[in-house]
């Protein structure tokens, strides 16, 4: 599958994401604002782009659910080949400090 036929799926896992944790009462309008304004993956670049985790990582930490979280997200295959290598290293930096095991390095 070509990584232009990835993203509609990856959109769709994003917006997974939201309703998953709604089912445990975080409910972040923000991000699934973002992922329908500008599509799943360029919401997951702009939120890695970003100097900090966001206010939904911390969150998701305090949940024990970064599973849920955009940095996990782009580690899985096949999405990992939406991104670029700095991004996925972010990701998993930002995993690796976060008692949540993000794998294998990039």
């Amino acid at each position: 599958m070509t990584t232009a036929n990835l993203q509609p799926h990856f959109h769709q896992e994003m917006l997974r994401i939201y309703d998953e944790a709604s089912t445990f009462g975080y409910r972040p309008t923000y991000f699934r604002r973002m992922v329908n304004d500008h599509g799943g993956v360029q919401a997951a670049r702009i939120l890695l782009g970003k100097d900090a985790p966001s206010y939904g990582f911390e969150k998701l930490w305090e949940e024990r659910r970064l599973d849920l979280s955009v940095e996990a997200l782009v580690l899985r295959e096949p999405w990992r080949a939406l991104f670029t290598l700095d991004e996925l290293r972010e990701a998993y930096r930002r995993l690796d400090g976060s008692d949540y095991d993000p794998g294998e390095p990039p």
